[in-house]
């Protein structure tokens, strides 16, 4: 065999070898990425690939000193409580006023899953009570909201499906609200449970502003003669 013959054989055999490298790598690597499909808990990571919710933004509420400038006392406190109405209308509140005795759930004020029941006081059916889920704070493995007075509002002061004119003039009823407005004025600037509305955890859009807001803006409107609107 000449010099040649065998140089090119052994050329042959080189090459033979790098391909079936190459193909074996292939495959390793293709068994790996499958392995990796089919059971990522099994492969290391490099790096995390969790998802962090980043909290959701609050908005701005006016506040009541921006509203000093209308001269006249009925329009201004038709601002104020149209102001104060971002809050009171907002899903987060909206959802303890059901117009049923179900509560509702999210921004899209869905009925409440499980199926539950107002109850007599408020707190659930004796079977189911709201205790039964919903502790003390938000627990925030599940996304559950808590408190320790977690409950519907009474049926009579239902908000769902009322302009917001009703509903101040609900809120000015002593037979529906049961407050008369000083204690109207104490439950909406310092009650934890409308206070919730603030930190509801879970990602949940929290209502604008902060309860000392709010609570103020409903102060200037009661001291400017709680005028509805229409």
């Amino acid at each position: 065999m000449s010099w040649r013959a065998s140089a090119f054989g052994n050329w042959r055999r080189r090459l033979k070898v790098g391909v079936l490298s190459v193909l074996g790598l292939i495959v390793v690597v293709g068994a790996g990425g499958l392995a990796y499909a089919l059971y990522p808990r099994t492969m290391p990571q490099t790096q995390s690939i969790e998802i962090k919710l980043q909290p959701a933004e609050v908005e701005r509420l006016r506040l009541a000193s921006d509203f000093a400038a209308i001269a006249d006392l009925n329009e201004r406190s038709v601002a104020l409580f149209e102001e104060a109405g971002r809050v009171i209308q907002h899903p987060r509140c909206m959802n303890c006023h059901p117009q049923t005795d179900r509560p509702t759930q999210t921004d899209a004020m869905r009925a409440h899953v499980p199926w539950v029941t107002r109850g007599l006081d408020g707190g659930g059916a004796s079977t189911l009570r709201c205790s039964t889920c919903h502790g003390d704070t938000n627990f925030e493995p599940s996304g559950v909201p808590g408190n320790p007075t977690w409950m519907l509002a009474p049926i009579e002061m239902a908000w769902q499906g009322k302009t917001l004119g009703d509903i101040c003039r609900q809120l000015l009823d002593p037979t529906r609200s049961h407050m008369t407005r000083e204690e109207l004025l104490r439950h909406m600037t310092e009650d934890e449970l409308v206070g919730w509305a603030w930190h509801p955890g879970a990602n949940r859009r929290p209502v604008p502003g902060a309860q000392a807001e709010f609570g103020a803006l409903i102060k200037a409107w009661l001291e400017t003669g709680a005028a509805c609107p229409p």
